[in-house]
C-alpha cells in the first residue's frame, strides 16, 4: 500500500496552519527540520533542490540515530515555488524544486545528493508543506498519490476554542468570547492574537511617555533593576470590540487606498501616449526614432507606441497578426480572461525561461492587438507566447506561441 509522502495543509492567511502543526509536533514529541519558502530560490541554479535533498537526508539520519519521529516541514511552499500570474518568472530553480519534491515523494528511501550515490536505504521522512493557494503549484506535484491535501478552515466552534486559549490568562468568560468571535466572524485567527498584543502596547506607550524618549534605552537594556514591569490590563468585552473595530478600519484603509493601481495606470498609459509628444522636441510623429534622448523607461514606451501607431497607419484598421491569433485574442477577452505575453530568446527557449512583456491596461480588442503588435516588433528575433489567464482562479487557461525567431508568425 502506497501512502503519499507529502501532506499539504492549505487555507486562508493567518488561520494558524503553521502554529497548529507546531502544537501537534510538541505534543507528539516530534523533531522538525524546517525549510522556508524563501529558501527555494537562489542566484545559483540547483541550490534549493540540493538543500531539500540535504535536509531530507539529515532528517532521516536523526530518525536513525535518535530513534525519534521526525518530519521535514516546508512553510509557504506556494510563495517559493508557485506561479501566481504572468508576472511571476518561472526559473530553473522552480523547476528543479518541483522535480526534486516529486522524485522524493516517489522514492522516499532513495534520495541522493548530486554527484554521489549511497545505496543504503534511508528512513522514510514525512514531508509537511503549508501554503495559501496550492493551485499555483505544479499540478503533477500535488496530484493524489504524491500529496495528501488538507484544507484548514476553522469553523465557529474551532475559533471560539482557539480564542479562548489566546485569552486564557485574562479571565474572559466563554460567553464574552463567543460574542467577541461573532462580532468579527470574518477575521482570521491571527486577528485576535494581534488585538490582544495591541492592548498591551498601550502600557508600552504610557511607559515611554512617563520616562521620556531619552531614557527608554537605558531603562530597558541597561537597567540595574532589570526590565520594567507592567500591570496586567483590564480585558473587558466592550473595549475588545472597540479595539477590534479600529483594527478593521485599518485593514479597510489599506484595501481602499489602491495607490499602486493609480501609479501603474499613469505609467502604463504612457505606452500608447508618448510622454513627450507635446512637450519634448525629440518626439517625431512622422516615424523617425528620436527616443535616444529620453529616459530608458520613456524610450521603451515610446518605441512601443511607435510600433503600434505605424502598424495601424500602414493598413488603416487592419492588423499584422494572423487571423488565427486575432481570433484567439477575441476568445480570451470574450470569456473574461486577461491576456499575457511572454518572450524568450533561442538559448533560453530550450530551458523554458520565459520572461513577461511589458503590458499596459487593455480595455478592448483593439488595445490587445496593438499591444501584441508592439511586443512582436520589440522582440522580432525571439519566441513570443500568448497566454490567457483566469483572474479568479489565478491560473493559465491557454498558452500558444504566436511568433518564432526572425519574425515568423504562426
Amino acid at each position: 500500500m502506497r501512502v503519499p509522502l507529502i501532506l499539504g495543509i492549505h487555507g486562508r492567511k493567518g488561520e494558524g496552519k503553521s502554529f497548529q502543526c507546531e502544537l501537534v509536533f510538541e505534543r507528539m514529541g516530534i523533531e522538525v527540520t524546517l525549510i522556508s519558502g524563501g529558501e527555494l530560490e537562489s542566484p545559483d541554479a540547483g541550490d534549493p533542490a540540493r538543500l531539500i535533498r540535504l535536509r531530507y537526508r539529515e532528517t532521516a539520519e536523526l530518525i536513525k540515530v535518535r530513534g525519534k519521529m521526525c518530519v521535514l516541514m516546508i512553510n509557504d511552499l506556494d510563495a517559493g515555488a508557485g506561479r501566481f500570474d504572468e508576472g511571476t518568472q518561472y526559473t530553473v530553480n522552480t523547476q528543479l524544486v518541483n522535480a526534486t519534491l516529486m522524485n522524493v515523494a516517489d522514492n522516499p528511501t532513495d534520495v541522493q545528493l548530486p554527484g554521489s550515490y549511497d545505496s543504503t536505504p534511508l528512513c522514510r521522512v514525512p514531508i509537511i508543506v503549508t501554503g495559501n493557494d496550492f493551485s499555483t503549484l505544479y499540478a503533477p506535484l500535488i496530484r493524489d498519490g504524491r500529496m495528501e491535501k488538507f484544507y484548514w478552515q476553522p469553523d465557529r466552534d474551532d475559533k471560539v476554542g482557539i480564542v479562548e486559549g489566546i485569552f486564557a490568562e485574562d479571565g474572559l468568560p466563554r460567553r464574552d468570547i463567543e460574542q467577541f468571535v461573532d462580532t468579527f466572524a470574518s477575521q482570521s485567527v491571527d486577528f485576535y492574537s494581534a488585538l490582544r498584543s495591541r492592548i498591551y502596547d498601550e502600557q508600552i506607550r504610557k511607559f515611554i511617555h512617563d520616562v521620556g524618549f531619552e531614557r527608554v534605552s537605558q531603562l530597558v537594556v541597561n537597567s540595574v533593576d532589570g526590565p520594567p514591569q507592567f500591570q496586567k490590563p483590564n480585558f473587558n468585552l466592550s473595549y475588545l470590540i472597540e479595539m477590534g473595530h479600529f483594527m478593521v478600519q485599518e485593514q479597510q484603509r489599506v484595501q481602499n487606498s489602491l495607490l499602486v493601481e493609480e501609479y501603474n495606470r499613469g505609467l502604463y498609459s504612457r505606452k500608447l501616449t508618448p510622454p513627450t509628444a507635446a512637450s519634448n522636441s525629440n518626439y517625431s510623429p512622422n516615424g523617425s526614432d528620436n527616443s535616444q534622448a529620453l529616459s530608458p523607461n520613456d524610450a521603451h514606451y515610446y518605441k512601443a507606441y511607435s510600433s503600434a501607431a505605424h502598424s495601424s497607419s500602414r493598413s488603416g484598421s487592419s492588423s499584422n497578426l494572423t487571423l488565427e491569433t486575432q481570433e484567439q485574442v477575441r476568445q480570451i477577452l470574450s470569456q473574461g480572461y486577461r491576456i499575457g505575453l511572454e518572450h524568450v530568446d533561442e538559448r533560453r527557449f530550450r530551458t523554458g525561461s520565459w520572461q513577461s512583456c511589458a503590458m499596459g491596461e487593455i480595455n478592448g480588442e483593439s488595445d490587445a492587438i496593438s499591444t501584441l503588435e508592439a511586443c512582436l516588433g520589440d522582440y522580432s528575433g525571439e519566441y513570443v507566447r500568448l497566454v490567457g489567464i483566469d483572474p479568479k482562479a489565478k491560473k493559465r487557461v491557454m498558452e500558444t506561441i504566436i511568433q518564432r525567431p526572425n519574425g515568423k508568425n504562426n
